[in-house]
């Protein structure tokens, strides 16, 4: 069994930390930039309007972060648009219309109930009704056919497709559990790559180096492991999000399933 979690109001709070990063991020740029050039007042108490402007900060985009972050950089841009892909993917697949359409139950609870077995199975047979609920009911139909006393079997199967499709739809979300794992540890490699470029750099000035020389190498140690976070976190909530959800619907498709096919138990 799996734990349950709020994973709406972990989605939520995730969602508030990424903006408030990206927000102390341009607090910071803002700060950083430097104030309008003007005249300045000298020791005499004369204009000075020869002082030279200092050069202005150009703000970087996003490319330019990942450029900054190096080859690990990029690559934790990649698994940041694979994890989008899946989520999207997940957000339109897992969901209760897919798994257990309305209309189809209440025409196999129908069909089941008359007594019209093949055609039900034909139901389910038809890929324009291909979901969860339709597999297992298939199953147990089946079951019910094929075996001599399949109104005493037809639960197993149904039970035994019912875990199959279940282990389906938890091996979909395995991906964001990877990336949330991986992703953290790709931060950790490109901040111990510019640790050891940082300090190369300094064995090679002789032990006095320039800030500048510097600060490529740090800058990059710092935005991996920025960059690792931020794909990691939302990748985690996400996993643990869908993860609930698939246990909450196959528990729905599962008392569904058992009133659909409710009616075989009283043929012998």
């Amino acid at each position: 069994m799996r734990r349950n979690s709020t994973p709406k109001a972990g989605i939520f709070y995730c969602l508030v930390l990424l903006l408030g990063i990206f927000a102390v991020q341009s607090w910071a740029q803002d700060g950083s930039s430097p104030p309008p050039a003007g005249d300045t007042l000298t020791m005499d108490g004369n204009d000075a309007a020869t002082t030279a402007p200092r050069p202005e900060y150009e703000e970087k985009t996003l490319l330019d972060t990942l450029m900054d972050g190096g080859p690990v950089g990029v690559l934790i841009g990649l698994l940041s648009m694979v994890a989008i892909g899946f989520i999207v993917e997940h957000f339109l697949t897992i969901r209760k219309s897919v798994l257990m359409p309305e209309g189809v139950a209440y025409e196999l609870e129908e069909m089941i109930a008359q007594g019209r077995v093949d055609e039900a199975l034909e139901v389910c047979k038809n890929p324009e009704y291909q979901s969860l609920l339709t597999y297992v009911v298939q199953a147990g139909l089946e079951r019910f056919k094929g075996a001599e006393f399949g109104f005493a079997e037809y639960k197993a199967a149904v039970e035994e497709a019912g875990e199959d499709q279940t282990a389906k739809l938890y091996r979909k979300t395995e991906v964001l559990g990877l990336i949330g794992s991986i992703a953290p540890m790709l931060g950790l490699t490109g901040t111990v790559l510019g640790m050891i470029k940082a300090f190369n750099t300094i064995a090679a000035s002789g032990g006095a180096p320039k800030p500048e020389d510097l600060a490529g190498s740090i800058g990059q140690a710092l935005v991996t492991t920025l960059l690792g976070l931020v794909v990691a976190i939302p990748a985690m909530v996400a996993y643990s999000y869908f993860g609930n959800r698939i246990d909450s619907l196959v528990a729905e498709v599962g008392k569904r399933v058992e009133q659909i096919l409710t009616p075989l138990g009283r043929r012998r």
